[in-house]
C-alpha cells in the first residue's frame, strides 16, 4: 500500500493545533463563567504558575504526535476492481470503492497545502455527493489528503482511465 507524502503531516498538524487551540479557548471561557461571574465581581481566573506554560507546551506536541500517527496510518492501493484506502489511528476505517461506481475524481488545493505543495484527492461515487462541513471542508467518500501535485495528476488520471474501462465492459 502506497502513503501519503511526508509532508502531509504538517497539513494534519495545522489542522489539529488549529481544532484544538479552539477548544482550549472554548473550554477557558466556560470553565471560568461557571465558576465566576466576571462582569459583576471583577474576578479575573488566573491559573495556577506553570499551568499555563504545560498547556502551551502540550498542546502543539500532542497535535505533532497525533499528526504523525494519522499520517503513518492513512494508505491506499489501486487494486484489480476497486481504488482501497484505510485511515484511523483508533478506529479504523477501510474503504473499497469499485472503478465502475467512481463518478468524478476532483483535486483541490487549499492555501495551506499550496504552500507545502499538496493537493487533495476526492472521489466521487455513484449514490453519494460530495458534502460541505465546517470551514468549507468537502468530504467524498474516497478523500485522500497530502499528495503530491504530480503524484495526485497520475492517479486522478488512472482512477479516470480504470472507471472509463470497468463501464465500457459489458456480462
Amino acid at each position: 500500500m502506497q502513503q501519503l507524502d511526508s509532508k502531509a503531516v504538517w497539513i494534519f498538524f495545522a489542522n489539529l493545533l488549529f481544532s484544538w487551540a479552539v477548544f482550549v479557548f472554548a473550554l477557558t471561557f466556560v470553565i471560568g463563567d461557571m465558576f465566576f461571574d466576571f462582569e459583576q465581581s471583577g474576578v479575573s481566573l488566573t491559573l495556577p504558575a506553570g499551568l499555563g506554560w504545560m498547556i502551551t507546551l502540550f498542546v502543539p506536541v500532542a497535535a505533532f504526535v497525533c499528526a504523525k500517527l494519522v499520517y503513518h496510518f492513512w494508505r491506499y492501493e489501486l487494486i484489480e476492481h476497486g481504488f482501497r484506502k484505510e485511515s484511523g489511528v483508533i478506529w479504523k476505517r477501510y474503504v473499497t470503492i469499485p472503478y465502475e461506481r467512481i463518478q468524478n475524481v476532483d483535486i483541490h488545493r487549499g492555501i495551506l497545502a499550496r504552500l507545502f505543495g499538496l493537493s487533495d484527492l476526492y472521489i466521487q461515487t455513484a449514490g453519494s455527493s460530495m458534502a460541505s462541513g465546517a470551514w468549507g471542508m468537502q468530504y467524498a467518500e474516497g478523500r485522500l489528503p497530502g499528495l503530491s501535485r504530480k503524484v495526485a495528476e497520475e492517479l486522478r488520471d488512472e482512477l479516470v482511465r480504470r472507471a472509463r474501462s470497468a463501464k465500457n465492459q459489458g456480462l
